[in-house]
């Protein structure tokens, strides 16, 4: 039997099900380059460059390991431009009795694999991606008569079948969670270890050129280029960071700073998504760091619960509910997304490092993403669908099964709590709190009301006057509602006029 493997640009894995059972002396892998997933949205620049290159120094170390590659190029002559397309292509070059593909991880790709046996009349089979901890029945079955669907108690029950950080039936520490520990606000002079950056090498450089040439109007700096593109590179990058920042990534894992895009953050989002990595080895990894006094508890504990906890979560959550989760609204969120989410261009000082630090390397870290970009997003109203793209668009590790639930659900409130207890939205205090960057702006984070006033101020009470009938009844916003209650019609009416102002500025398309 002639089998055709497909691997998809974020299947990099030579563990993954669809290799299962290769014969290489018959069998053929097929991969592309394809403008429909270049396009479908605008992808980053440095984005699709780092996916690209991947996917080419996979291809070439599978080749010299004696895989039969049929690997098609972007601007390949005969390129047909989808995956449905390369398929039927090769499908007309050679005689296969059988398609294996390893289930896509977006649901919309995965739709259309699902039609491939009707459409070519061959037999398709479609595995399961065991990369992953959790199965989707394992999800369904967790999350069956559940009210609520919250990440702690999946978790607790990953920890338990993967036997991450336990003594026996109990947590390590007597604690599951420690992120209590893990808030402290940044210090003068830090000291951040360089991240990982690779060397760029011919592969590379044929792709960044390629980029540069064809998608010249997408968004982002394609260079400096940085990333890891194979798998050695990768495993390097994790090294590094569990020698160099992981003990210091509890402690300040939700702090800014200006100037400091990386932090003690891993970084590692990038190659575990697209399959360089496999997950359970880098928790293991951190682990490890632990029980050998090389980190303390509370930064590995975090960093774990980010991996077997969190990721696993929205997956299951995405698969749960898609394609309905794909339309919630739950805010009724209609503004358009305002240019300086592309440019920058914004007085407010901590809008615009995370944007512009997102354009330089298509990547923010979790606390600039949710609650400085995100928080924003929220109090602003922003269109749900506008937002989800954007966050699509502009980082390098982002899928939509990982980022639609992180942005319908823990960003915007869009599915009415179903992922989220309350809405994370946040004053200037918050971020003054965890940055220096209010030190750097032209508003006074101080400052309640008026032109002077950091927005994040008024624009947090405003949000909670627009939306009372619906959030009133949080218990979780008590404290909040009963401090609103106490406000006199004055005092609204200044938020609500200063929101106002801003809002039509940011509609003109003034600097806001």
């Amino acid at each position: 039997m002639k089998k055709l493997t497909v691997i998809l640009g974020d299947q990099l894995s030579r563990d993954i099900s669809s290799l299962s059972d290769f014969d290489k002396d018959n069998d053929v892998i097929l991969m592309c380059e394809v403008h429909d997933e270049t396009k479908y949205v605008k992808h980053h620049k440095k984005k699709i460059a780092f996916l690209f290159s991947a996917m080419r120094h996979f291809a070439k170390d599978m080749k010299d390991d004696g895989y039969n590659i049929h690997y098609t190029k972007l601007d390949d002559a005969d390129n047909a431009g989808s995956f449905t397309g390369e398929v039927e292509r090769i499908l007309k070059q050679y005689d296969f009795d059988k398609i294996i593909v390893t289930e896509a991880a977006e649901y919309r790709v995965l739709e259309d694999m699902k039609k491939w046996a009707g459409k070519f009349g061959v037999d398709v089979e479609i595995k399961a991606d065991d990369r992953f901890l959790a199965t989707h029945e394992e999800f369904q079955k967790w999350a069956e008569g559940r009210k609520e669907l919250r990440m702690e108690f999946f978790y607790r029950e990953m920890r338990r079948k993967h036997n991450i950080l336990m003594d026996g039936d109990k947590p390590v520490g007597g604690k599951w969670n420690f992120d209590k520990e893990n808030r402290k606000p940044p210090k003068d002079n830090m000291a951040v270890p360089a991240t990982y950056h690779a060397q760029t090498d011919d592969i590379t450089q044929d792709v960044i050129k390629l980029v540069a040439e064809k998608f010249d109007d997408h968004f982002g700096d394609i260079e400096p280029f940085f990333f890891a593109v194979t798998r050695d590179q990768a495993l390097y990058a994790l090294n590094k960071f569990i020698d160099e920042r992981l003990s210091k990534f509890g402690d300040f894992q939700d702090a800014m700073v200006q100037g400091e895009p990386w932090m003690y953050h891993s970084h590692l989002s990038f190659y575990i998504n697209c399959g360089l990595l496999n997950p359970l080895e880098v928790i293991q990894k951190a682990e490890k760091a632990y029980y050998e006094d090389d980190a303390p508890l509370n930064a590995v504990e975090g960093f774990i619960r980010q991996i077997l906890g969190w990721r696993e979560y929205v997956r299951g959550i995405y698969w749960l509910e898609m394609p309905d989760y794909a339309h919630k609204n739950h805010l009724h969120a209609q503004r358009d997304l305002p240019w300086l989410f592309w440019s920058g261009e914004t007085k407010m000082n901590c809008m615009r490092q995370c944007v512009l630090e997102t354009k330089e390397n298509a990547y923010a870290h979790h606390i600039q993403r949710l609650m400085v970009l995100g928080n924003f997003a929220l109090l602003a109203g922003l269109d749900v669908k506008q937002v989800n793209e954007w966050y699509l668009i502009v980082y390098a590790d982002a899928y939509e099964w990982v980022e639609m639930p992180n942005v319908t659900g823990m960003i915007l409130y869009a599915d009415g709590g179903y992922l989220a207890s309350k809405p994370y939205a946040a004053s200037g205090a918050y971020i003054n709190r965890m940055s220096d960057y209010c030190k750097n702006c032209s508003y006074s984070v101080t400052k309640k009301n008026g032109p002077k006033a950091c927005p994040f101020n008024y624009l947090y009470w405003d949000f909670f006057i627009r939306h009372q009938d619906r959030l009133k009844g949080n218990h979780r916003l008590g404290h909040t509602y009963r401090t609103l209650g106490k406000m006199d019609d004055e005092k609204k009416h200044m938020i609500e006029s200063d929101a106002d102002r801003f809002f039509k500025a940011m509609k003109n398309g003034d600097c806001v």
